[in-house]
């Protein structure tokens, strides 16, 4: 069945494109791949052909988790005895209809909705990101792919509440309407679902995830005036700066050398101490022991650093009332 989304107008003017899909029950990653093809100029107008008649669907321009082939061009299903195609070198998760559509023409997508110009180096940052964010999730659960040890047994469901599973939701029940003009309809549905929920993210990575990596950089690449050993960084407004921090020891070499980060949180100022990973609670040098768990003047008297506020019983932040002040206690915590 066709699901005709072209105005007469653009019929008119020129060739109608058609992407093709299978018909039938329908999955979040062929809703996705469909999606992100009709935010590229090209296939922007282009009608959708679900069904399963080989001629039909060969009759498409660009065809999507059905037919068996792989070609990068026109091909792109992912169900082949012998496909064994990711992301990346550095991915291990096999692509589903999504991943396969984003390889080819993620760059391009997110160059149009964010207007980075293809030679921008931020491009191929946010090429990666978004595809371990998201596109990599939807490729696993397609592929039956567990992102957990199969010996790990889930304390509970999740599975309406993930994208997959409101889009299986979808599909008509076992004892509703499920003729292909039904189907059909409730494709249009997933498909826009999974795609809003995609062109937020780029969106999101684009406008606040790339500025404040820019900002973490920036911070980073100045802290030897804080600490002659760069053990310290401080970020003179508040952003988002543990996600980043990690990868950028990585990319420039200097993993599990920065111990605090000074920030304000727009009361007054914080020195955290930085975790040993970005999901452990145990940090690479907590706040000194006995400082933890004193408040303001007893905490100004054990320090010696006017303005204290607290320090946390764990050590992993503590608080004071100037930039200054929090400064002062990163770098004395430093000779403990």
């Amino acid at each position: 069945m066709t699901i005709d989304q072209t105005s007469p107008d653009a019929k008119r003017q020129k060739k109608e494109m058609k992407i093709g899909t299978h018909s039938g029950t329908f999955h979040a990653d062929e809703a996705l791949a469909v999606f992100m093809l009709k935010l590229l100029p090209k296939y922007k107008d282009s009608v959708v052909v679900r069904s399963r008649t080989p001629e039909i669907l060969e009759a498409c321009d660009i065809i999507v988790d059905v037919q068996g082939q792989y070609d990068g061009v026109k091909h792109f299903d992912h169900h082949q005895r012998d496909f064994s195609e990711t992301f990346s070198p550095s991915f291990k998760t096999k692509l589903s209809s999504a991943g396969l559509i984003y390889k080819h023409f993620g760059k391009e997508i997110i160059s149009s909705q964010l207007d980075i110009k293809h030679e921008d180096s931020n491009l191929a940052i946010l090429y990666d990101k978004i595809y371990s964010a998201m596109i990599e999730a939807i490729d696993g659960n397609d592929n039956g792919q567990s992102a957990y040890p199969d010996d790990i047994e889930p304390a509970y469901s999740t599975s309406a509440i993930t994208l997959p599973g409101m889009v299986a939701a979808l599909n008509p029940a076992w004892n509703e309407n499920s003729d292909d003009a039904y189907l059909d309809v409730q494709f249009g549905k997933a498909s826009k679902l999974m795609g809003g929920v995609f062109v937020d993210l780029v969106k999101y990575y684009g406008r606040a995830w790339l500025p404040a990596r820019d900002l973490v950089k920036g911070a980073i690449e100045t802290r030897n005036q804080y600490d002659p050993d760069g053990r310290i960084v401080v970020f003179d407004q508040f952003v988002s700066w543990k996600g980043h921090l990690f990868d950028l020891e990585e990319e420039l070499n200097i993993t599990g050398q920065i111990y605090y980060i000074v920030y304000s949180d727009g009361k007054g100022w914080r020195v955290q101490a930085v975790p040993v990973d970005p999901h452990s609670f145990k940090s690479r040098k907590p706040l000194p022991e006995p400082w933890r768990g004193v408040r303001d003047q007893a905490l100004s008297d054990l320090t010696g650093i006017d303005g204290g506020i607290f320090v946390h019983a764990s050590g992993f932040i503590g608080g004071n009332q100037s930039r200054e002040g929090a400064l002062l206690m990163a770098q004395k915590a430093l000779t403990f």
